[in-house]
């Protein structure tokens, strides 16, 4: 018998830190990839306290059938494997047709819109949870979205992410890739917007520094997608990036001249030409995060007609901060149905105190600073 999760993408700098928490947890997992060696050599040498783990490698073909296989017998799949969009449909799909959970890491929000629109009412009928996104870039700023919204009334967010530290080899690969083939959007009055493509780097006032931050539409983030059905909220903008003010300004010019040279490329070409790109930016794992030097930063303000609130959500190690949501999402599930099914956020799906007094029992964020007027 297959062990209850398996995360998918294990020997990645995000999928590790899933396994780590898993152990933490005492959730016996299979460490999935298409490399078996990798998987190996990645538990044994990044996975803190993997000898007391209960857990095996399996080594496994991208494939719908193959995949299938694999997840049948299993309760829930954390899939890291991106970029998304272009890797994650066989992933769903095997997932429905094993019967099991599927939570995800991404940032890339037309995987987001094709979840809920392609497959949520299927996982919805199944009475399985179809939940991307569970991260420290979306699922921490929901959090604070979520605390603002206690107050009703309010129908508005304005949210921004910040953190310190470099993205994975596999983040910025998506970044590219996801710029070249998607358009960001807001949320305003229920619909879409697409962002203004040449609206370059914003500078944001956010708490705790005097100095302006620069930020970007970061592809729309998973915020507007969550919210577009949701009866409270009409509108919903969210921005970030990170604080490194030199990293950011060197963004945009490095996406503009990826799309320029592969603009008139076929697919497969241009993904192999993002992928080089992406190489060239960031070509090995970051070290392993240091509370001092990679600190996270969420803060939205929520308004609406006679009432506004602000909630600011200081953390850190925001890699770590992602790995203990999907590892905590995976045990909750194992214990207890999910609080809604099909495509769900992970606040929508296991409550936005649950997630965030897991975050706070493992050092990971402060306590939230709320603001309410009105």
């Amino acid at each position: 018998m297959t062990k209850p999760v398996i995360v998918y993408g294990a020997s990645g700098y995000t999928g590790r830190l899933i396994c780590e928490y898993l152990r933490e947890f005492g959730v016996p997992f299979v460490a999935a990839g298409r490399d078996g060696g990798k998987l190996k050599a990645s538990m044994e040498a990044n996975v803190p306290g993997i000898e007391t783990a209960d857990y095996e490698i399996v080594e496994v073909a991208h494939s719908v059938d193959a995949l299938s296989d694999l997840f049948r017998g299993a309760s829930v799949v954390c899939n890291t494997v991106g970029p998304f969009s272009k890797h994650g449909p066989e992933v769903v799909e095997a997932c429905l047709a094993a019967g099991t959970h599927y939570l995800d890491t991404t940032g890339e929000q037309d995987w987001l819109i094709t979840c809920d629109e392609r497959w949520g009412s299927d996982f919805a009928g199944a009475g399985l949870l179809l939940s991307p996104g569970i991260a420290q870039m979306y699922t921490t700023g929901e959090i604070a979205a979520e605390l603002c919204l206690e107050k009703p009334g309010l129908d508005s967010l304005d949210i921004a992410v910040f953190w310190g530290g470099s993205p994975t080899i596999a983040s910025t690969q998506t970044i590219l890739v996801n710029a070249a083939t998607s358009r960001a959007h807001y949320l305003q009055q229920n619909q879409y917007v697409e962002f203004d493509p040449t609206q370059g780097l914003v500078p944001l006032v956010v708490p705790g520094q005097h100095e302006l931050a620069l930020s970007l539409p970061w592809g729309g983030t998973s915020h507007p997608v969550w919210y577009r059905k949701d009866p409270r909220v009409a509108n919903c903008k969210a921005q970030g990036g990170v604080f490194n003010a030199a990293l950011m300004n060197g963004v945009p010019q490095i996406v503009a001249g990826a799309l320029e040279a592969t603009k008139d490329m076929n697919e497969a070409d241009r993904d192999a030409a993002l992928t080089a790109t992406a190489a060239q930016v960031m070509n090995q794992m970051p070290p392993r995060e240091n509370p001092r030097l990679n600190k996270s930063l969420d803060s939205v303000h929520a308004s609406g007609p006679l009432g506004r609130a602000h909630c600011v959500i200081h953390g850190n190690q925001n890699y770590k901060q992602t790995g203990l949501l999907q590892a905590y999402a995976a045990y909750s599930l194992l214990q207890q149905p999910p609080l809604r099914v099909g495509f769900a956020s992970g606040c929508k799906a296991f409550g936005h105190r649950a997630l965030l007094g897991q975050l706070r029992a493992f050092g990971l964020v402060s306590e939230p600073v709320l603001t309410v007027e009105g």
